[in-house]
């Protein structure tokens, strides 16, 4: 085993197996640096991208999860010692509006932060930019970006199984380069990241999942649902103007009794077969 010391008083460890163990991790002020993800992952592909970036820290991550209705994210402080990945998908190439409303309530206060799009092989146009604008809005530190590929949540045909081993060989090596950077004791540079201002219209809720006689009326839906779109009094079906289009419900139901229109789902992965035809790579801007 090989130990380095690359400053900030943070030593890594590597093994024969190529991990890198964080024995100290602080800042200049000798606090320890903690760590966290923020993150919204209604169908879990954000998640697991998010996972696999950090996965070869062996550092403890406290997760604060976006799609969790009852938190209080106003109650949520960060600091210039911590350190967070901000994670959300991208829908039709802008940050979910309820995951940018959450973000806002969440306090950083010049904390270092990764910020993570994830997209279903199509592409994430505007995603990145805008989550740029908003964490840093909210009082954090971009280090770095990363555009990342998951199955697609509603047109599973689209990148089906990824993240796969060629992605988390990827992400892996991502983390490497950011937490190098997350030590290095020079000023942070403006990253170059990809989209527009103003960014592209976002598109409405189109496919609100419905119940079918498959539904025992467990209320599971309800209890998940990032939004409350879904009323165990009215179980089988959802409120159209709360509803994201999430597919939460849809990946939660244990008895796999949610749906969305099959008719234009299809409709949908026709007019984005052309653009999800060739696979993309994961990104990072550093």
């Amino acid at each position: 085993m090989i130990v380095i010391n690359i400053g900030l008083d943070v030593k890594i460890d590597f093994t024969s197996k190529g991990r890198y163990d964080v024995v100290k991790l602080k800042t200049t002020g000798g606090s320890i640096m903690s760590m966290f993800q923020i993150v919204f992952s209604p169908t879990g592909g954000t998640q697991r991208v998010a996972d696999e970036i950090v996965k070869e820290w062996n550092k403890s991550i406290t997760k604060v999860d976006l799609t969790d209705a009852s938190l209080k994210f106003e109650n949520y402080t960060f600091t210039k010692d911590d350190v967070a990945i901000i994670a959300v998908p991208s829908y039709g190439g802008r940050v979910p509006s309820l995951a940018s409303e959450r973000i806002s309530k969440i306090k950083g206060n010049q904390t270092k932060c990764i910020i993570v799009c994830v997209y279903g092989n199509r592409a994430y146009e505007d995603t990145l930019i805008e989550l740029n604008d908003i964490v840093k809005e909210s009082g954090f530190t971009v280090m770095a970006a990363i555009s990342a590929i998951a199955q697609h949540s509603i047109i599973n045909q689209y990148a089906t199984g990824r993240p796969d081993a060629k992605d988390k060989e990827q992400l892996q090596q991502f983390s490497k380069e950011i937490f190098e950077k997350l030590n290095d004791l020079s000023c942070p540079q403006e990253l170059h990241i990809p989209g527009n201002r103003p960014y592209k219209k976002a598109g409405g809720a189109l496919l609100v999942p419905k119940a079918n006689n498959k539904c025992v009326n467990c209320g599971h839906c309800a209890e998940v649902c990032p939004t409350n779109a879904i009323s165990k009094d009215k179980i089988k079906t959802a409120d159209s103007k709360k509803c994201i289009s999430c597919m939460r419900c849809i990946v939660e139901c244990p008895k796999s009794a949610r749906q969305v229109n099959g008719v234009l789902v299809s409709v949908a992965a026709l007019t984005i077969k052309k653009a999800c035809s060739q696979r993309k790579n994961n990104e990072l801007f550093i």
